[in-house]
Order: structure tokens, then C-alpha cells, then sequence
């Protein structure tokens, strides 16, 4: 009797410890003090938001700027001027996985806020909004998103832009076929090639893979748009100090209009590596996301 006591004891202090260690917070600023190091997530061929301009290179763009803002609210509240910063490549399919589990503090792409995803992450205030749409050779003669009835689109693997494609063809009743891309320079590649009649993603970046080929009078967006899509930096959930401070730093470059001339950088003129110029004025709806900061989904 006296064993099974003990056994009894012992299972039911284990099982609170258990219990005890799922509730204590992730502290994200008390892990960033005791490595001295942290872990962004960038995109390598994301442009102009987060890419690479060789492999040796840290992601650039107007995300990475972002978060280098962040980055130096990190070092002011924790009195780290030398905070090592740690770079992890994400892909669609992989980056919720790797912020859940603490691989990346801080995933600094062009990831579209939405409230399926906001029930595994936190999603800072909005950055960007995006409009998904098509994207095809002017050669090609298609003019309209009909116009896809037996053809094969290209999107990227995990992207909501699959999502939107399928419900369109299923709302719509077309037989459209799908082949994806594992990155959006990939898709591109799709449609570059005449593998794909049209690539389906965000419009800002169709603009940018197109702006970047040697022959961008090639293409042509579609008028058609089938959702507005917010983009925002993920953050692991339950972390109300290090959400704090994400929050009230985007926020704070939104509200002096800081922002407005990192966004001028990116899209209203030449960036490296080639000097391509996406040429694309703040639209209205990134003005009132800046005017009115927030995290809300789709």
C-alpha cells in the first residue's frame, strides 16, 4: 500500500510540474538576454519585402527594414547595443512551425494575417496590404480570370493564394489546373517558361518578379482581384511583453510617418540588385492601415 502511495505521490507532483511548465509564458525578451542573439525569419526571394542579394547575405527589402527597427527597440529596452542577429530562411510551409517551436523570434516576410493563422501565432500590426491576383503574358491573350477555363496556373506551396484559386474555380465551376512553386521566384519560373498560363499571388509581388525580368513589357496584370490580404510579422502567442514592444514600435513608425519613407525606398524607386523600380504609390488601403494600426486577419 505504502508503494502504490508513493507511486501515487510521485505521478501527481510530476503532472504538475508538467502542468506548471506549459503555463509559464513564453518570454521571448528573457531568452533574447540570456543567448545574446535574435532569431528573425526572412523570405530569400520575396521582393521587395524580404530577398536575398547573394547567399552569403542577410534578407533586404521593406520588411527586413522593419524589423530592423524592432531589432534596435530590442537592444534599447534590454541594454544590448552588440545583440547578435540570427537569420533563418523561411518558406511558406514551414515558418508557423518554426516560430511556434522558437526557432525564429521574429519572421520578418510577407505572411497574409489571417484568422486561421492567428490561432498558432501572433500577428503584429499590419505592414502591408496586398491584393491576390493574375498575372500572364500579354501573348497569351488572356484578359480575364474566366479566361483561365482549361489552363494551368501556377501559385506557391502554402500560400492563401491556393485557397483563393480553388474557391474561385469551385464558385465559378472551371476546370483550372494547379501546379505550385515552392517559392514565388519559383512560380514565376512556371509561367516564365509556358509551364503555367498565369501565376496567381499577391499583386505588389507579381509586380516585383515582373519588374525584375529582362523583359517585364511581357506581362500584364489582371484587373480582377480575388481578396485584400494584410501582411504582418508573426510572433509566438502568450508573450505580452515582446508583443508590446513589436506592436508599439510598428506602430510608432506608423503613426510619425517614419514608415512612409521606408515604403518610398522600396516602391517608388531603384533597388538593388538591378535597379528595377516596382513603381507602386502607397495604395489606399496601406495609407489606412498606417493612419489606424491593426492586427486584424482575413
Amino acid at each position: 500500500m505504502k508503494l502504490l502511495e508513493a507511486i501515487t505521490v510521485v505521478a501527481i507532483v510530476g503532472l504538475q510540474a508538467l502542468g506548471a511548465a506549459h503555463a509559464q509564458p513564453k518570454d521571448t525578451l528573457q531568452k533574447i538576454k540570456e543567448t545574446g542573439v535574435i532569431n528573425l525569419g526572412g523570405r530569400e526571394a520575396s521582393f521587395p519585402f524580404s530577398y536575398k542579394l547573394s547567399s552569403d547575405d542577410n534578407p533586404v527589402g521593406f520588411s527586413a527594414d522593419l524589423c530592423v527597427k524592432v531589432v534596435d527597440a530590442v537592444k534599447a529596452k534590454l541594454g544590448m547595443p552588440n545583440l547578435k542577429v540570427h537569420y533563418t530562411i523561411v518558406t511558406p510551409t514551414n515558418r508557423i512551425p518554426l516560430v511556434q517551436n522558437g526557432a525564429v523570434d521574429l519572421e520578418c516576410s510577407t505572411t497574409t494575417n489571417t484568422v486561421a493563422r492567428a490561432q498558432q501565432v501572433e500577428f503584429a500590426p499590419t505592414h502591408f496590404v496586398a491584393s491576390v491576383a493574375a498575372a500572364v503574358k500579354k501573348s497569351s491573350g488572356i484578359n480575364s480570370m474566366a479566361q483561365l477555363e482549361g489552363k494551368t496556373v501556377a501559385t506557391v506551396t502554402g500560400s492563401t493564394s491556393i485557397q483563393l484559386l480553388r474557391a474561385y474555380r469551385k464558385n465559378e465551376k472551371l476546370e483550372i489546373n494547379e501546379i505550385s512553386g515552392k517559392d514565388t521566384a519559383d512560380a514565376f519560373l512556371l509561367l516564365s517558361s509556358d509551364r503555367a498560363a498565369a501565376m496567381i499571388v499577391e499583386d505588389v509581388q507579381l509586380a516585383g518578379l515582373i519588374a525584375r525580368t529582362n523583359n517585364p513589357g511581357e506581362y500584364k496584370i489582371l484587373e480582377e482581384r480575388l481578396r485584400e490580404e494584410p501582411y504582418g510579422f508573426m510572433y509566438r502567442k502568450d508573450d505580452p511583453q515582446f508583443k508590446a514592444l513589436v506592436d508599439a514600435t510598428l506602430t510608432s513608425l506608423m503613426k510619425n510617418g517614419e514608415i512612409n519613407e521606408l515604403y518610398a525606398k522600396w516602391f517608388t524607386r531603384p533597388v538593388p540588385p538591378t535597379g528595377a523600380n516596382i513603381n507602386l504609390p502607397m495604395p489606399n488601403a496601406v495609407k489606412e492601415a498606417y493612419r489606424n494600426p491593426n492586427n486584424r486577419g482575413v
